[in-house]
């Protein structure tokens, strides 16, 4: 008889699609029942920016307790929204491989970064991006921004929202559409490549940022998927299912990124990027990581390579790196303090 495990997720269309590619490689590799169950968090029910919640975080509690509470067995998160501090009684039990760790810039008329006129109005609700986008192009109106996928693309004149405003295979638009929200006031958006991929809705894409160029969150485009620590070790269809979905490579990348967060004590809303991968001739852990000032007036880019065998050897990498940024001036130039 197949297990019944339930996976909680937010509502939102981008929240659902993630969940539910999980839900099928779960079922696909274990005798399993799998059931959704949606979840409204702190994040889902304000409209105040990230940063001044404490980052994304806010999207992360909800679904936590919701886990030690044992109103579901297994929680899908944005690897990026996760909070640096372990969490007593869940473990992230596997990381599937990560999709496009890139940014993506969607303007009007086709314009690229460099074509957008002076003046022109960019919004992003990340200060990462925003610091870095400001370095690049300190002519530009970067404005703070709110809402889902669908609302964010149609602040954007002439792009289409509608395609994404309701990701639940047709249901009624989900909480954060933002049917009251602004519309055209924007000349372009910066969003997370994987999660346009993930929505189809890539054909809004004018231009995709080499992380050289702007380093993308620690986590990007990599999924997380958190059980309670008990299940996690458990002789299961689940446990079994869990180790096999998990991605060592993107593991060992993301480990090494968030080890960056962690010993800088910086939160998910810091402007702080990181981007770590496997050098396929070496064997090798690459791990490139930018500290940028707010107003982007300053920039702190550093790298480091190292053994990626384990966990551990990619935990240390990550804080020997951060470790260099410290001594390079990195508090100097952004808000650091402790983890969330």
């Amino acid at each position: 008889m197949p297990q019944d495990v339930r996976i909680g997720t937010r509502a939102s269309a981008l929240a659902l699609t993630q969940t539910g590619h999980v839900a099928d490689a779960l079922a696909a590799l274990g005798d399993l029942a799998v059931d959704t169950v949606r979840v409204r968090t702190e994040g889902d029910r304000t409209r105040a920016s990230l940063a001044s919640l404490g980052g994304t975080g806010v999207f992360v509690t909800a679904l936590r307790d919701a886990l030690l509470d044992g109103r579901c067995d297994v929680a899908v998160h944005s690897l990026k929204d996760l909070p640096t501090g372990p969490a007593d009684g869940l473990v992230i039990a596997a990381v599937p491989e990560r999709a496009d760790a890139r940014d993506a810039l969607c303007a009007r008329d086709g314009l690229t970064l460099a074509t957008l006129p002076a003046g022109a109005r960019v919004g992003t609700g990340s200060p990462r991006r925003a610091a870095q986008l400001r370095a690049l192009r300190p002519d530009l109106d970067v404005v703070d921004i709110r809402g889902n996928v669908g609302t964010r693309l149609g602040r954007v004149r002439g792009l289409d929202p509608t395609t994404v405003a309701t990701g639940d295979h047709g249901a009624a638009p989900h909480p954060g559409v933002g049917t009251d929200a602004p519309r055209g006031d924007l000349d372009a958006v910066v969003l997370a490549a994987a999660g346009l991929g993930r929505l189809g809705r890539l054909d809004a894409v004018t231009e995709w940022f080499d992380p050289a160029v702007l380093a993308p969150a620690p986590g990007q485009g990599a999924l997380a998927v958190e059980v309670r620590t008990t299940d996690a070790e458990a002789a299961t269809p689940l446990a079994d299912a869990l180790r096999a979905l998990d991605h060592a490579p993107t593991r060992r990348a993301v480990v090494a990124e968030r080890a960056v967060l962690a010993r800088l004590e910086a939160g998910c809303a810091a402007p702080i990027g990181a981007w770590g991968r496997l050098d396929d001739a070496t064997g090798e852990l690459v791990l490139d990581a930018v500290v940028a000032a707010v107003d982007g007036a300053r920039v702190l880019r550093l790298g480091a390579r190292g053994p990626g065998d384990d966990d551990a050897a990619a935990d240390r990498l990550g804080r020997r790196l951060a470790e260099d940024l410290l001594d390079a001036g990195a508090a100097d130039l952004a808000p650091l303090g402790p983890v969330r």
